[in-house]
């Protein structure tokens, strides 16, 4: 029997990056899992990737109310009981505060705040008693200019995993957090990089503590045991960042 033969799962923005290898870890395990996205493109790459029993993909905009009220239906269809949902949706934009607009700060608490708990919300129904919720948030100990917005958005988030795992402690929902630092993914999580930036963002990964930058597969590993072996951990944060956000020498 597979790990996680019998387990169904939804995880959000798992079209690309580490949501999307969560998604293949689950599927590699024996689970069943519906994945969203909110690029169309992505969606139907997604689509064509992921081709094999038990894995459905959706396209669902997390700041869209009638989008999550869709995306509900669908499991409580598809799946009828959810076991974990890994809630890895986000959005991040570069802007010093001269840069900042209010567009673009609203548009991160959105998707990555209001987004993630209100979708949380809309599956919680669905949830068993003794399943888990995992949100990505961010390794939070280090600031980096220009990300006022992004960094804003997950620390509440993180901040609101503390009290959903407190209100969900009479139906033994664990809620953790998974925070990574630097991940070597496509985008590199933010959409858009120059060559120049994507090469400064490798050699600042090369700096931390463990000298490399993290893999995707990594961070899913993390995010699966908080999600299904981390039984007796709840309102906790995981940091897979090589040491980087720890300070250590």
């Amino acid at each position: 029997m597979s790990r996680f033969t019998g387990k169904k799962a939804v995880v959000t923005g798992g079209t690309h990056g580490m949501g999307l290898g969560i998604v293949r870890a689950l599927a590699a395990g024996g689970a069943e899992v519906v994945l969203t996205g909110r690029d169309e493109r992505k969606v139907e790459q997604a689509r064509d990737q992921l081709n094999i029993p038990g894995v459905h993909v959706v396209r669902s905009d997390a700041t869209s109310a009638a989008d999550i009220d869709a995306l509900g239906g669908f499991v409580a269809e598809t799946l009828g009981r959810v076991d974990a949902v890994f809630v890895n949706h986000g959005v991040a934009e570069f802007q010093t505060l001269g840069e900042l607009t209010a567009d673009s700060f609203d548009k991160q608490f959105a998707v990555n705040t209001k987004g993630a708990v209100f979708t949380v919300k809309r599956l919680a129904p669905l949830l068993r008693d003794g399943g888990s919720v995992t949100f990505t948030t961010v390794a939070n100990d280090r600031i980096f200019p220009g990300l006022s917005g992004y960094s804003g958005s997950k620390e509440a988030l993180h901040a609101i995993a503390k009290v959903l795992a407190a209100e969900f402690l009479p139906r033994r929902i664990r809620v953790n957090s998974v925070a990574p630092g630097y991940i070597k993914t496509p985008s590199m999580g933010v959409p858009g990089l120059s060559d120049a930036e994507r090469a400064a963002f490798e050699a600042e990964g090369d700096q931390t503590p463990l000298g490399r930058l993290g893999s995707i597969e990594e961070v899913a590993a993390a995010a699966l045991f908080l999600g299904f072996d981390a039984t007796y951990t709840t309102a906790a944060e995981l940091a897979v960042d090589g040491g980087f956000a720890q300070g250590i020498a």
